[in-house]
């Protein structure tokens, strides 16, 4: 009996499939997260979705928006949690000055890529991002199923 082997490292969280899709990366950051108890251990369950999620850049700070982390049912009953609260990102400021031109200057944008855990800390994978028009979302999808053929062929063989 042979396991599957997944391409996702095991200490993956959560993954935004659909930033792939929408933008092409150009640069990748890595970022903390100011995180509350309850949040965390519904990241330790896996309750996470980064799909609907941005990240805006004000006052020279970066916040994360929309991403829903869904509290356990036996979290704390002293406070009551906020699912899609805003998240501040933990960034140097050499990283966040670098975020700010490519936004400001070149038209790009920042999208959240995947989280996973690092040394027992939840880290946040950012990307600068370019949007994709249309023809080139078709052709990413058509490379995608050309791969998945190719693949199929090579097996059956």
């Amino acid at each position: 009996m042979s396991k599957k082997k997944s391409k996702i490292p095991e200490n993956t969280i959560a993954l935004n499939k659909k930033a792939r899709f929408e933008y092409y990366i150009e640069d990748k950051f890595e970022a903390g997260l100011v995180l509350q108890g309850w949040e965390v251990k519904s990241l330790r369950a896996g309750k996470i979705q980064l799909n609907e999620s941005y990240i805006l850049l004000k006052e020279r700070d970066a916040f994360l928006f929309g991403a829903l982390i869904t509290p356990l049912p036996t979290a704390s009953t002293h406070i009551r949690p906020d699912p899609q609260r805003t998240r501040k990102l933990l960034l140097n400021r050499a990283e966040l000055n670098r975020l700010y031109n490519a936004v400001e200057r070149q038209g790009y944008t920042v999208v959240p890529l995947t989280m996973y855990w690092k040394n027992s800390r939840a880290k946040l994978a950012i990307g600068v991002a370019k949007g994709k028009k249309t023809h080139d979302k078709r052709q990413t999808e058509r490379d995608r199923d050309w791969q998945l053929q190719k693949q199929r062929l090579m097996k059956s063989r």
